[in-house]
């Protein structure tokens, strides 16, 4: 079946307010910029996104968020975004804090089709607890906080119930993929765009090099084509568009 699609305003036309999605890259590394912003085109809102960090910059699902088009976030890491610090703690924005890991393996559980599993990450914390807040009320109180969950002991260990995450939709990039939707990512980049890609029931991917059938070694690749709906072939300036969060140089001695 050939997957591959126009333009990635085809490739999201679909997309509705009140979607959720599971969004690929870690920082700046492997996020899907361009189908992003085809999101952000469309004009949808009070979006629910499931992924590490929401943007860093201008980049990413900042675009999503400074827009107000986000209502709630599921992920690991605020980091050095200062506009989603100040959304959430003006109580703007919904916010599921979860251990990186365990992020990873719910996504990854979706979609397998587990429903849940027990880990011993969060044990002995709010995370299993409850009480992290996860929306503030505009005097700066706790108007949604996280519920308790489930905690099972074995063999002499406490473990805590998770449960897996699908999302309605899926934006990945990868470096190279075919017309099936068979994926390779580069390096770093892989990062959380394989588990992204399984948890979509729709996952749509960027690719910086589209390639027929049979060009890549089935032994290359990192997601199965079964994973993936539709395939959006960037342009070169599109593919070599990568920004750099923190730029580190030094003098050059004489």
């Amino acid at each position: 079946m050939d997957k591959v699609v126009a333009s990635a305003a085809q490739a999201v036309a679909d997309v509705r307010d009140g979607a959720s999605f599971a969004v690929g890259g870690f920082g700046l590394s492997g996020v899907p910029n361009t189908l992003i912003q085809a999101v952000y085109e469309t004009g949808v809102g009070g979006l629910g996104v499931v992924s590490n960090n929401c943007g860093a910059m201008d980049s990413g699902l900042a675009v999503l968020l400074s827009a107000g088009r986000i209502a709630r976030v599921t992920g690991s890491y605020i980091g050095a975004n200062k506009e989603f610090a100040r959304q959430y703690l003006a109580g703007e924005l919904e916010v599921e804090l979860i251990p990186q890991g365990t992020l990873a393996e719910r996504l990854r559980a979706g979609g397998c089709g587990i429903p849940a599993f027990f880990t011993p990450a969060g044990v002995g914390t709010q995370v299993a607890d409850g009480g992290l807040p996860w929306r503030y009320d505009s005097a700066g109180g706790v108007a949604v906080a996280s519920p308790r969950k489930e905690t099972r002991e074995f063999d002499g260990v406490e473990y805590v119930l998770e449960r897996g995450i699908t999302t309605d939709f899926a934006l990945v990039r990868a470096a190279r993929g075919d017309r099936h939707g068979n994926l390779v990512f580069n390096k770093s980049s892989r990062n959380f765009n394989p588990s992204a890609a399984m948890a979509g029931r729709i996952t749509i991917a960027e690719v910086e090099e589209l390639v027929e059938p049979g060009e890549i070694d089935p032994d290359q690749v990192h997601l199965p084509g079964i994973f993936v709906q539709r395939v959006v072939a960037l342009t070169p300036p599109q593919a070599v568009d990568k920004k750099i969060e923190k730029r580190t140089t030094r003098k050059v001695s004489a």
